[in-house]
């Protein structure tokens, strides 16, 4: 164990290094992205990517005047793909696997053979069209791998290491296709970790657990909601009704837009956060002119709809990494959130209880920290309707009023069985503060 831990290290430190030294002739490559095909088969796995030669000036490329000479690369691209080999590494079950085969090619930037795994790799095993004319830095190296595998049902993860130092300017599109299943494709930033290419779904629920909570608790605008909705509170108990119609209002619209049912403009985003905005000054402001603490489990539903969209944007770009485990990940997602507001109300119950004591007492301590939570509240709503009023607004279009007849339906629905729900409610239970008899009409009572 100890010696594969030092080889695994090792190999790291080489990769990175000859990373460094690939990138050596500039730090600001134009093209930054590579290609690469994840192919599982019963005992062997297969990693073909293509590399911009923007990213590789450090590899010794016979050239010809501006151009590279396909005809005396032969010898180079023998000696570049051990090279290129240590710039990704290939894992099952966190061992790191070798090649057992390699070969690879220069290509043109007009090539599309990437397009399709089964072309890439036919690209690939021809011999080089020695004719081929390709000018410096502006084509690809197209390599192929085979690794030998223990089992196709093995947790794979794949880093890239080439262009380390960049970070997340270099991206790495691996398209993932596991024995027996649907392909999945996903975009991996150069500054990630080992990312799992068919996690197991509890590696996958605890992942976006921690994603959840990281949002939360790092959410300024969600947290300064939540706030507001706890300040007229003394007891925890009184909130439970108000935090579950928050999760429920923000899951619906989160799992919502999962499944791509929001809309998809570049309005969107803006609008989302000037909602949020909006809904953090209103709250505010119904602390100040008093809140009706009975119905607002209500306003606390619908405004979870607007946050939930928020939370989604989160999600979006992570979800990728959910395998085939979407659900899972996406309720996951939403336990961490809960965490992190749980965590939030037993800590900020108590502290405001501490705080609406003395000066702050009774509806003093309310209006003070409500009126600056508005303040802020409202120049953010201001700065995000600035930047709303100069995104691009939609063209209207059939799916576009199909998708926005969904959710108006779906937001009446959502409001009237809230309606019904707080009139049975009502009904079922008294006021909690209902009037007494009046002193007069005791005594007059205890006289009879």
């Amino acid at each position: 164990m100890l010696r594969n831990r030092f080889r695994f290290t090792a190999s790291v430190f080489l990769a990175l290094v000859l990373s460094s030294s690939l990138l050596a002739a500039h730090d600001l490559p134009v093209n930054t992205i590579m290609n690469a095909f994840v192919k599982i088969e019963p005992h062997q796995a297969h990693l073909v990517v293509r590399i911009p030669l923007d990213l590789l000036q450090g590899l010794s490329l016979p050239l010809k005047g501006d151009h590279y000479d396909p005809a005396a690369s032969g010898p180079a691209t023998q000696q570049a793909l051990p090279i290129l080999a240590a710039g990704f590494m290939l894992l099952e079950n966190g061992v790191r696997l070798s090649p057992s085969e390699s070969s690879g090619r220069l290509s043109l930037p007009s090539n599309r053979s990437f397009q399709d795994y089964d072309a890439a790799v036919a690209f690939i095993a021809q011999p080089a069209d020695l004719s081929t004319t390709i000018s410096y830095n502006l084509g690809f190296f197209d390599a192929h791998f085979v690794y030998p595998i223990v089992s196709p049902k093995s947790v794979f993860k794949i880093q890239s290491l080439i262009g380390v130092d960049l970070g997340n300017m270099i991206k790495l599109t691996v398209r993932y296709m596991p024995l027996g299943e649907s392909g999945r494709a996903m975009m991996i930033p150069g500054d990630s970790g080992p990312v799992d290419l068919n996690p197991a779904w509890y590696h996958a629920a605890g992942g976006f657990v921690v994603l959840g909570l990281e949002h939360i608790l790092s959410g300024i605008d969600h947290l300064l909601f939540l706030l507001c909705l706890i300040i007229p509170f003394r007891r925890i108990r009184g909130l439970i009704p108000v935090i579950t119609a928050f999760t429920l209002g923000h899951s619906v619209t989160l799992l919502g837009s999962a499944f791509n049912l929001a809309p998809n403009g570049a309005w969107f985003p803006p609008f989302v956060e000037t909602a949020i905005a909006a809904s953090i000054l209103y709250m505010a402001l119904e602390n100040i002119v008093g809140a009706n603490l009975h119905h607002r489990w209500i306003i606390a539903g619908l405004f979870g709809l607007v946050h939930g969209f928020g939370f989604s944007y989160a999600l979006k770009d992570q979800l990728q990494f959910a395998g085939s485990h979407l659900l899972a990940s996406l309720f996951s997602f939403n336990v961490g959130i809960e965490l992190g507001q749980l965590a939030v109300l037993c800590v900020a119950v108590p502290v405001l209880g501490l705080v609406f004591r003395g000066v702050l007492a009774g509806r003093m301590g309310v209006i003070l920290l409500s009126a600056i939570v508005a303040h802020t509240a409202w120049h953010w709503m201001i700065d995000r309707w600035n930047v709303l009023w100069q995104a691009p607004w939609p063209q209207v279009t059939g799916q576009g009023l199909m998708i926005f007849a969904r959710w108006v339906a779906g937001l009446l629905l959502a409001v009237g069985l809230a309606t019904l729900i707080a009139r049975w409610i009502e009904r079922k239970r008294p006021p909690a503060f209902a009037p007494g008899p009046s002193q007069d009409v005791v005594e007059e009572l205890q006289k009879v």
